[in-house]
């Protein structure tokens, strides 16, 4: 399976996607271990919600990674972005509402980040059933 890298021409094969997409999700891990263990959004569901959802997005992929499953691996990153996406959105809207402080908005800025940057790798792959 392969796509143009229409950034520099080139193809990304779902191999390289799985590894790419693999380094973004340990900058998405470090934002789930930060709202994790923050005693603010312990006591607020929705908030809570957001390390869940990172837990399960990279969870969901891990199996096929472990079995070097590229195809598999891609589908499902494509299956639960929206997901992903959705709680970063309402994690960037609203996590003023538990703590202004600097670490909640890199957090925002970097759980978005994450998912601009799955966006735009699993653009480059294409259909992985292709």
């Amino acid at each position: 399976m392969r796509a143009l890298n229409e950034d520099r021409g080139e193809v990304m094969t779902a191999d390289a996607a799985m590894e790419r997409i693999n380094l973004i999700l340990a900058h998405a891990w470090m934002v789930r271990q930060f709202l994790k263990h923050a005693d603010e959004v312990q006591e607020d569901e929705e908030m809570l919600d957001v390390h869940r959802m990172i837990f399960d997005y990279t969870r969901a992929v891990e199996p096929s990674y472990q079995r070097r499953d590229a195809a598999e691996y891609v589908r499902r990153a494509k299956g639960k972005l929206s997901k992903l996406r959705k709680v970063a959105e309402f994690f960037a809207e609203n996590y003023r509402r538990v703590s202004d402080h600097t670490n909640f908005q890199m957090a925002a800025v970097s759980l978005k980040f994450v998912v601009q940057q799955l966006e735009e790798v699993l653009a480059q792959v294409g259909d992985p059933g292709a």
